[in-house]
């Protein structure tokens, strides 16, 4: 069972170098309201361990790598991101922990909403009682 759809993005380049152009309703299927990306995270640390009751996301990993669990309370999946050209799509009511990052990782994230914390879910239990 996938938990997550994968978007894959067309490179344009030529002898200059690569470019990838993200578009809402384009290759993002939402209204991108809020960008925002994670670096330099320290060796062994671990992120997210939450869900949002609204809120989709793209997650691409745009340098390095890191790997990425997906929980729907009954199913988990791990993912790895580690290409620019690849997108994660993760829909609302999505448990998500990123791990493993690389030492260069940067993850961009693009969201379909603004920042509202009202909308995270980040104790497991009461994920699995939102259920």
């Amino acid at each position: 069972m996938k938990l997550a759809k994968i978007l894959t993005f067309p490179i344009i380049g030529d002898n200059r170098g690569s470019l990838i152009a993200l578009q809402t309703f384009q290759n993002i299927p939402f209204d991108i309201k809020r960008i925002y990306y994670i670096f330099d995270t320290l060796s062994g640390v671990s992120r997210g361990f939450h869900a949002h009751q609204k809120l989709q996301q793209v997650l691409i990993c745009v340098k390095g790598s890191c790997r990425i669990l997906l929980d729907d309370g009954k199913h988990k999946e791990n993912i790895i991101l580690n290409s620019p050209q690849t997108g994660l799509l993760i829909e609302n009511l999505i448990w998500r922990e990123m791990h493993d990052f690389s030492e260069d990782c940067v993850l961009l994230v693009l969201a379909s909403e603004y920042y509202d914390e009202s909308d995270y879910i980040r104790d497991y239990d009461n994920f699995l009682r939102c259920l």
